[in-house]
């Protein structure tokens, strides 16, 4: 990731992560989209970022790396223009349609 991309990633931004997954010998890249509920360590190496998704009604939360060569790319879909805390572990407790109009307010 370059310092870019790395600046952009902020707590409540809907992100799209592509990573590398190995079957066999085969390699795929799949994608996993989310809002970015945590990021911690800064951009030392051992800085990580927490995307959180709802599939099918159940909340999925993925870690990852920021700097993993396993990560092929990050497709930001909005980014917030305030935020007000730095960890949104709030939201794993209010349903779908919550969040929404909650982080609504962010991307205006």
């Amino acid at each position: 990731m370059n310092k870019e991309e790395i600046g952009k990633l902020k707590p409540g931004a809907r992100v799209r992560v592509w990573e590398r997954i190995q079957d066999g010998e085969k390699e795929r890249e799949t994608p996993f989209e989310g809002i970015v509920i945590a990021r911690k360590h800064g951009t030392e190496p051992g800085a990580s970022f927490t995307v959180r998704a709802s599939i099918q009604n159940i909340g999925v939360e993925k870690v990852y790396p920021i700097h993993s060569p396993m990560l092929k790319r990050i497709e930001f879909l909005e980014v917030p223009k305030r935020i007000k805390r730095s960890k949104l572990y709030y939201l794993r407790d209010l349903p779908v349609r919550r969040i929404r109009e909650k982080l609504r307010k962010l991307y205006k």
